[in-house]
């Protein structure tokens, strides 16, 4: 699809999110949990680059039963774009900001029994109930309670904390192998059952994420945490998914010049060129989220072609070899990143060039580039300068 017409406050760098495909992938991630497992929508790092204030109503009107980001302020943006929306924040909310949670009507994650203290002393001056997910390590070693008896016995008291309402328990694999997966499993399962035969009451036990999810059905329990493949990001390898990547990222040339053979292009003319040929510069670079280790790597399509990426990676722009497309023209359309269809390169690709994985390519993405919604007949625009969301 060629990208739309663009307005006076658009680039035409663009990421472009077909929202057709992510509610594809929610409806088909909610399939695969099952009647009994509900889906807790990752969107943290703005929905992965794609957006989160643009993919919200297609992730909760196909399945998910809530968000999950990873701050306040995350959260509080997408409060005040959704206030119906169930928002959990997965990491630690600083002491002094708990009262915007309460405001906002946000559900936090809780690791130590002092902020839960806090927490249901704010939420009783307040006369409004703190929604909480409580978080248990079971050896990740990042957050949450320690697995040891101490942690049980202050979980129990904040079971009984009036103001507090313990909606969920969970901690997170590290995925090392199928044995450690094991051993994280039962130490979760051992301490939620001691819980509950103590009195306390969660309904819902979630571990698994996105590749735990589709991995491992065990693991689903009450709701999993679906992250990079309601994106359609395939990190799994047991499981099958039938999942579409929803992003892509495109721009058009700006700008064409000759250079001779032995002329060199870019800063410190790490690349000469080794012919006559033609170069094109591009209007996106490094501060819109493109890793600059590509350099010498990296590939972009047009006209069907793939052309490599030459020189060192800039800022803001970054520059094309012609010589296989002796034809191209300023204005062509040129695709960053595919979905592996039309001669591109997708997401998984783009991460193997640059040595991480797919979830740094697509969150690393700045908020600079417009997003452009695309799915059934409607074509929104989201461009952060100067404004929000256009009709």
């Amino acid at each position: 699809m060629e990208i739309p017409v663009l307005n006076e406050i658009m680039r035409d760098t663009v990421v472009e999110v077909d929202l057709d495909r992510i509610a594809f992938n929610v409806r088909q991630i909610k399939a695969m949990a099952g009647p009994g497992t509900q889906v807790a929508a990752v969107v943290k790092a703005d929905g992965y680059g794609h957006g989160a204030l643009g993919i919200a109503p297609a992730i909760m009107e196909n399945g998910a039963c809530l968000l999950a980001v990873a701050t306040l302020s995350e959260a509080v943006e997408l409060k005040q774009a959704y206030p119906r929306y169930p928002v959990l924040i997965m990491g630690l909310t600083p002491d002094r900001l708990l009262p915007y949670v309460l405001e906002y009507g946000i559900i936090q994650t809780i690791d130590t029994l002092a902020q839960a203290r806090l927490l249901n002393r704010l939420a009783s001056e307040k006369r409004q109930q703190a929604v909480i997910h409580i978080k248990y390590d079971t050896g990740f070693h990042r957050i949450g309670f320690p697995d040891c008896p101490e942690s049980l016995d202050e979980i129990r008291q904040i079971c009984t904390m009036p103001w507090l309402k313990p909606e969920g328990i969970y901690s997170h694999l590290a995925l090392k192998d199928d044995e450690s997966n094991q051993v994280q499993f039962r130490c979760f399962m051992d301490a939620v059952t001691e819980l509950e035969r103590e009195g306390c009451h969660f309904p819902y036990k979630h571990i698994a994420d996105s590749i735990a999810a589709v991995d491992f059905p065990e693991y689903r329990l009450d709701m999993i945490r679906a992250g990079a493949i309601v994106y359609g990001l395939k990190g799994f390898h047991k499981g099958q998914l039938d999942i579409r990547q929803a992003l892509t990222f495109k721009t058009r040339i700006s700008h064409i010049t000759p250079v001779f053979k032995g002329q060199g292009v870019s800063y410190d003319y790490l690349w000469t060129a080794p012919r006559d040929t033609r170069v094109a510069a591009l209007p996106f670079g490094y501060a819109d989220g493109y890793p600059r280790n590509l350099r010498g790597k990296a590939m972009v399509t047009l006209r069907g072609k793939r052309v490599p990426v030459i020189g060192v990676i800039c800022m803001d722009q970054c520059m094309i070899d012609l010589t296989d497309v002796p034809d191209a023209q300023i204005g062509d359309q040129v695709i960053i990143y595919g979905d592996g269809t039309g001669n591109t390169l997708d997401i998984d690709a783009v991460s193997r060039l640059a040595g991480t994985n797919k979830n740094e390519i697509v969150s690393r993405l700045t908020r600079r580039p417009p997003r452009v919604y695309v799915g059934g007949e409607n074509v929104r625009t989201a461009d952060y300068f100067p404004e929000r969301m256009t009709p």
